[in-house]
């Protein structure tokens, strides 16, 4: 452990007892033409293990590397907004035993860390990790509290560029150029902000007031193939991307990629889930010296600070998710003594990859595919309707109005004429709508809900897993498998209705103990 702290520290320790105590196939590109200048010469980017001698380089934030260190060698660490022990474990390549053993401050149930906790870590020495430079905090990624009042419409609307002209059919209707990243925004929940100073960097769109024809079809950023053409198209596969990596990153399933030179970049285990996304994704489109301007601060970070201002440190930005997270009570989204089936296990919230946040379950039922369900889905939690769309709602359970804090609810693939308007406020049990086909891309009438705190997804098998019920959901070895278990019981997710798939809504049901016998006299 550590000998001596200073009063911050020691604060933050005695309030995180106290709070526990209550309770991709590489695409080489050449240089684009609307790519960010290149201030200086950068130096040559093969990945060493040891910097021959001290230079102007190794005075550089983005170039500067962890030296080797002995295996277990313990390393001071201040825990950052949402970290996991299994995360912090494959990041340090150790192991939670291990990191529990250097900290034993910490309880046996743990969720998530608290911001600015410090600790120590058995590290584990990789050779090629990358810059340790942290372009933007966690709460800048998400569209969470941060973006709370923001509007890309708004935004640029305000702008000299082309971009408040532009339009395009999405979501089944015209949308300008602000109100399309406002729809990815919602979507996806990533931070508007962020796909604005994306689109600025790589554009120019927000400031350059000369309309370019072709802007639609040009793959601005740099997604190849014809499929993903189109303006929306990008910012769709762009959000992909960006969540895919941010939650793979959260859990400690992605550690590495390469840069356009075939170099192996290992992510340095001190770096956030924001910062290495945007680390991936520049590796993914520019070439190595491009690369390594986007990520300093003089690259991307300074068009977003020139865009939205000036902010605190990653370190210092407030968090968006607090330590010792758990999720509140929610039922069982059927009525109590029907049994629906639990077609999927967890998988993708929204799109098709990664955060896997959802489940699926469908209707008694004597037939399969898309039909018309009389059965209803049911509020989990009272809350508000604070959104809707084709087959879609979203629940705001802390009734505050705005879906990007707090937890939410997704349902999705809802009759969608029986959806509630915006604004209905329903209590525990209330009638949201029948399942059906609606929404999204499905096979069979069902319905897919999924949770947000803060504007981010939680994962349904992770650290807070899903518990509706006291049915929990478990990960399988793939998206769509795995369990839901209740104390002894289990079901297992099936797109069939067989009988080890159905969960019968209601109380469980405990043995009836056999009555003691009384003593004879």
């Amino acid at each position: 452990m550590i000998n001596t702290f200073s009063t911050k520290k020691c604060s933050i320790i005695f309030l995180f007892i106290i709070a526990l105590m209550s309770g991709c196939v590489r695409v080489i590109h050449e240089k684009p033409v609307n790519s960010p200048v290149i201030e200086a010469t950068q130096e040559p980017t093969a990945t060493q293990e040891t910097q021959p001698t001290p230079s102007a380089s190794e005075k550089d934030p983005v170039r500067k590397r962890r030296p080797k260190y002995m295996p277990g060698e313990l390393v001071d660490y201040t825990a950052m907004d949402g970290d996991t022990l299994p995360a912090l474990a494959a990041r340090f390549n150790t192991t939670e035993k291990e990191i529990r053993a250097a900290n034993p401050i910490l309880p046996e149930r743990l969720t998530t860390l608290p911001q600015g906790l410090p600790m120590q870590i058995p590290i584990y020495y990789r050779s090629g990790w990358g810059s340790s430079y942290k372009i933007l905090s966690d709460s800048q990624f998400v569209n969470g509290p941060a973006d709370k009042g923001f509007s890309a419409r708004s935004y640029v609307d305000r702008q000299p560029g082309f971009f408040k002209y532009f339009n395009v059919w999405a979501d089944s209707r015209n949308l300008r150029g602000g109100e399309l990243v406002d729809y990815i925004a919602e979507a996806y929940s990533i931070s508007p902000r962020l796909l604005l100073a994306i689109l600025q960097y790589l554009t120019n769109a927000l400031k350059d007031p000369v309309y370019r024809n072709n802007f639609n079809e040009s793959n601005v950023l740099y997604f190849s193939g014809d499929r993903y053409k189109t303006l929306s198209a990008q910012l769709n596969q762009l959000a992909e991307f960006f969540n895919d990596h941010y939650y793979s990153y959260k859990a400690g399933n992605f550690s590495e990629y390469e840069l356009q030179d075939g170099s192996l970049i290992r992510i340095d285990p001190w770096l956030n889930a924001c910062s290495a996304v945007l680390q991936a994704y520049f590796a993914k489109i520019f070439v190595p010296e491009q690369y390594y301007q986007a990520i300093g601060p003089n690259g991307f970070v300074k068009i977003y600070k020139e865009m939205f201002g000036d902010f605190p440190s990653p370190e210092e930005y407030p968090a968006h998710i607090p330590g010792s997270l758990e999720q509140i009570k929610l039922r069982l989204p059927f009525k109590d003594g029907e049994a629906w089936t639990y077609t999927g296990g967890p998988h993708t919230a929204w799109g098709s990859m990664h955060p896997y946040a959802a489940i699926d379950f469908a209707p008694p039922a004597n037939q399969h595919g898309c039909f018309i369900s009389y059965a209803e889905v049911i509020a989990p939690h009272s809350g508000t309707i604070v959104r809707t769309g084709t087959g879609m709602a979203m629940l705001d359970m802390d009734d505050d109005g705005d879906e990007r804090t707090g937890w939410v609810m997704l349902f999705l693939h809802l009759k969608t004429e029986s959806i509630p308007p915006v604004g209905t406020h329903v209590e525990m049990g209330d009638v949201l709508g029948h399942p059906s086909c609606d929404g999204g891309t499905s096979s069979g009438t069902h319905v897919h809900l999924a949770r947000k705190y803060n504007g981010e997804w939680i994962e349904a098998g992770g650290v807070i897993p899903l518990n509706l019920d006291e049915w929990i959901a478990e990960n399988g070895e793939a998206k769509y498998e795995g369990r839901m278990r209740r104390y002894s019981s289990y079901v297992i997710a099936s797109t069939s209705s067989e009988y080890f798939s159905r969960i019968l809504a209601g109380p469980p049901i405990y043995p009836t103990p056999s009555p003691t016998p009384k003593p004879k006299k």
